[in-house]
């Protein structure tokens, strides 16, 4: 019986030996393969674990993301050919830019309405007449929404272009220039977007990027003691809040802060603005034809006679003035 155990002890030591044997063969050309990827860059488990990362957003050139223009046709700009109209999200309550003007027709005029119809003209063509725009008014915090559904075929509405927003929908090159701005009453002794503001309280819009840069701010460039009131769904409110004394000062675009201290020449610019931005025709970010089509737009509109210019003499000269840096339209620089 020993010698039967002996026996068949070392058949299965000789089987053991020889499964290691087989597995090291096995093994062997993985471990020179790490080996040799190791040498090169850093090994290839380390180079299969590295993931690309999208660059970050940046709000100083994000203006600059737009596709290039172009004249081609789309799904997008065939449905709304077939559909008979462009519908579109403005606003009613700014002065000079969109707004109901109660001295002429009662229909929506300003700097936003006569780039709807420049859009509306070149998408249309010979067939283009008013009743093929239809104007929705939107208030400042349902703009995204309104895309996002498709309530809306496009928002021409003071809208500032941002690395957050363009997440959500699609921005045309930019159309105009300005910046955050304060505004207040003449006799108040606030002088800007500063120390001034101690103890203030202060309007802007849900929604808005004015609102934004109050609440990140706050503590920073301006005083933690500034009393950031609960935003309010359209611009236009503030000042009715301001005009109540309900508020003491608004944060808003310094363009529409010009239009709004128009209508109401109690109140003033105070300091000089303290961003930069730029407004886009926004869209649907499945829309791409239509981005891409109503670029091709504001390349003619900017130079053409009957156009930016134009435009910018009859709403907004008399408040922002010939000298003013929005005086011009800004250069696009396409991805």
């Amino acid at each position: 019986m020993r010698a039967g155990l002996r026996g068949w002890g070392g058949v299965g030591a000789m089987a053991v030996v020889c499964v290691l044997a087989v597995a090291f063969v096995l093994l062997l050309p993985l471990t020179q393969s790490r080996g040799e990827a190791g040498a090169d860059l850093g090994g290839q488990r380390m180079v299969q674990g590295i993931q690309a990362k999208a660059p970050a957003c940046d709000e100083s050139t994000i203006q600059d993301q737009s596709p290039a223009p172009s004249d081609a046709e789309g799904s997008t700009i065939s449905a709304i050919r077939e559909r008979g109209y462009l519908n579109v999200g403005v606003d009613q309550n700014s002065y000079r830019w969109g707004y109901l003007n109660p001295n002429s027709s009662g229909e929506l005029e300003g700097f936003d309405i006569d780039l709807v119809h420049a859009i509306a003209k070149n998408i249309f063509g010979s067939s283009y007449s008013a009743d093929k725009v239809r104007l929705l008014a939107i208030p400042t915090d349902q703009r995204v929404l309104a895309l996002q559904k498709k309530r809306v075929d496009m928002v021409v509405r003071t809208m500032t272009i941002t690395c957050d927003r363009a997440e959500q929908v699609a921005f045309s090159a930019p159309y105009f220039v300005t910046g955050q701005q304060v505004l207040a009453p003449k006799v108040s002794t606030i002088k800007g977007y500063d120390d001034t503001l101690a103890h203030k309280r202060v309007c802007s819009a849900k929604g808005s990027t004015a609102n934004k840069h109050l609440l990140a701010d706050k503590g920073h460039k301006i005083p933690a003691t500034v009393d950031i009131l609960a935003a309010v769904p359209n611009q236009l409110d503030c000042l009715v809040e301001l005009q109540l004394g309900q508020a003491d000062a608004v944060v808003t675009d310094g363009a529409l802060a010009a239009s709004q201290a128009a209508q109401d020449p109690t109140v003033e610019l105070k300091g000089t603005p303290f961003t930069t931005e730029y407004y886009g025709v926004a869209m649907n970010k499945s829309a791409t034809d239509l981005v891409q089509r109503v670029n091709r737009i504001l390349e003619t509109y900017r130079t053409s006679a009957d156009g930016w210019h134009a435009s910018y003499t009859k709403w907004l000269l008399p408040t922002l003035g010939k000298d003013s840096s929005s005086a011009d339209p800004p250069t696009p620089h396409y991805k």
